[in-house]
């Protein structure tokens, strides 16, 4: 995974955006909520959300840790981003932002362009 791969996973997703926050974050939102996060600086490491049976799962590795700051909303940081292949974070990358996009308010996701 690099950073290019990791953007056109990111850009697929419907109502997908990306923007540069705090000076050298990428981010990724839907309908201006975060659902990734990767330094632009190498090397890469990526932070998304899971659900808390995964967060816990996936904390109790080597390449995964809690994800400063929003860890309590089950966000991890992945330090090692050779920890998955491209399907899985693929398929983390869509979760992420099922999980966040769930949260958003019908008319925030309609005024971002989504069909909901």
């Amino acid at each position: 995974m690099d950073i290019e791969k990791l953007r056109k996973i990111c850009l697929r997703l419907p109502g997908a955006t990306e923007d540069i926050k705090w000076g050298n974050d990428l981010c990724f939102c839907v309908a201006e909520k975060m659902f990734c996060v990767c330094g632009i600086e190498p090397p890469l490491k990526v932070s998304l959300k899971v659900t808390e049976e995964e967060f816990n799962e996936l904390t109790s590795t080597n390449d995964v840790v809690p994800a400063p700051y929003v860890a309590h909303y089950h966000w991890i940081s992945v330090e090692d981003v050779s920890r998955f292949s491209n399907k899985e974070w693929e398929a983390r990358i869509r979760k992420s932002y099922e999980l966040v996009k769930v949260k958003i308010p019908r008319s925030k996701l309609r005024a971002a362009g989504l069909n909901v």
